[in-house]
């Protein structure tokens, strides 16, 4: 019985081995919405870590996370470091392009629960109804997120965020 028994969670361990092998080694989320203001309106709330406190989700995670700004004070080259407990854990962004009002792209790299080195962007194209910001992270995914990834649906978790932030984008954008 007990042969069996490790038989069968070495079968089971095998299979999530195998499946975790067998998904994308790559990761995209996007999300977007539709915000009643110009892209102008907008654009300094995506383009100045220091405003992020106005709308991320991740700032109401952990209301004592610890944060660092360097690097110019908007724009390319602005940096922001975070250390906060386990919802938010701790990394380091960069904007790596700002093109006013309609991109700007960050190097996105967590320290903490998990490691990655991904890159996160925030389109804003002007439409009849406002602007339409779309929001995208890509990046590697390593062997390990994505045995995680078997037990969780990654673009679910990070896109309900993403979808929580557009929302405090939205709210920031109109007031």
């Amino acid at each position: 019985m007990l042969k069996l028994i490790l038989i069968l969670i070495l079968a089971v361990v095998a299979v999530i081995l195998i499946l975790a092998a067998l998904k994308p080694k790559t990761f995209r989320v996007v999300r977007s919405a539709i915000i009643p203001a110009s892209p102008d309106k907008i654009f300094p709330h995506l383009n100045d870590f220091r405003n992020w406190k106005n709308w991320s989700p991740w700032e109401i995670k952990d209301l004592n996370m610890q944060k660092t700004y360097g690097g110019s004070p908007s724009g390319k080259g602005a940096i922001y470091e975070w250390n906060g407990n386990k919802n938010v854990g701790s990394g380091r962004m960069e904007i790596i392009e700002s093109i006013f009002p309609t991109l700007v792209v960050t190097k996105l790299d967590f320290i903490t629960p998990f490691e990655g080195h991904n890159k996160a962007s925030f389109a804003l194209q002007a439409v009849p109804e406002g602007t339409k910001v779309v929001w995208v992270m890509d990046g590697p995914t390593a062997f390990i997120p994505r045995i995680f990834s078997i037990f969780v649906d990654m673009d679910k978790m990070i896109g309900k965020d993403f979808e929580e932030g557009l929302e405090g984008l939205k709210k920031v954008s109109m007031s």
